[in-house]
């Protein structure tokens, strides 16, 4: 599962790239939680959480059926 969403990542960076952030995958849990740390511009951003929920957890979880949350870590 880890390198489905990693593709699936590599889908969403050039949108976050394009605003001078990016995310990095840490973790891909046996339960589905996937943890990211998000760098760049994105990382002290107020909108990060919704970048992370309505963005990236959404998209992950319609690529990937088995993500069930994705989560920031530091």
């Amino acid at each position: 599962m880890r390198e489905e969403v990693e593709q699936a990542l590599n889908k969403v960076r050039p949108m976050l790239q394009a605003d001078g952030g990016d995310v990095e995958l840490v973790e891909v849990t046996e339960e589905g939680v996937v943890k990211v740390r998000l760098t760049g511009a994105c990382k002290g951003c107020p909108m990060s959480t919704m970048t992370l929920k309505m963005g990236i957890e959404r998209y992950l979880k319609k690529e990937v059926p088995e993500v069930k949350a994705v989560e920031a870590v530091a």
